[in-house]
């Protein structure tokens, strides 16, 4: 057995719901466009994790965390779960720019490239942000989608192609 497993077990969960619990939260978001029921979903996963056998899990807590959010979101949705609109202040990341002419242009910026990100499809959207809203690796966005890793760098190249000719036309 490994040295980790000592940590007690509540010590290892929160330290696993500080890490993790804000980008799952706007991972989920994405998916249901519900804050609400995203931060059901994810409290959902952390009660999955407490009583999953811990052996199963660590190691690869991050990509399994996001997994387990993915497919009870989807579920979510399947299940009629009502969608909402966007709410753009869940997706928006803090602007340390002091001069505010230049914090305005920053956050109107953000705020259409959010919104060319809307207009693509579904599975690309995810992947861009798994992969620049929450760092993962191809490689664990795979694990969390059930992709390739093949499939979730052509998504990201043809999403960022995508992109990049629609920002040109603006």
């Amino acid at each position: 057995m490994k040295n980790e497993n000592k940590i007690p077990e509540s010590h290892w969960i929160q330290t696993l719901v500080d890490a993790h619990a804000a980008n799952l939260s706007r991972y989920v978001t994405s998916i249901l466009h519900d804050h609400d029921a995203a931060k059901d979903v994810v409290q959902d996963a952390f009660v999955r994790l407490w009583q999953e056998p811990r052996k199963n899990v660590e190691g690869h807590e991050r990509p399994w965390l996001f997994r387990v959010c993915r497919n009870r979101a989807l579920d979510y949705r399947r299940k009629g779960g009502r969608l909402q609109a966007m709410n753009s202040a869940t997706e928006q990341t803090p602007i340390d720019a002091p001069d505010p002419q230049a914090q305005a242009e920053e956050q109107d910026n953000h705020s259409q490239l959010l919104q060319l990100v809307r207009t693509l499809p579904d599975n690309q959207q995810e992947v861009v942000r798994l992969k620049f809203q929450n760092g993962m690796s191809y490689k664990e966005i795979a694990g969390v989608t059930t992709l390739s890793v093949s499939n979730v760098g052509f998504l990201l190249h043809t999403a960022i192609n995508t992109l990049r000719t629609r920002i040109i036309a603006l």
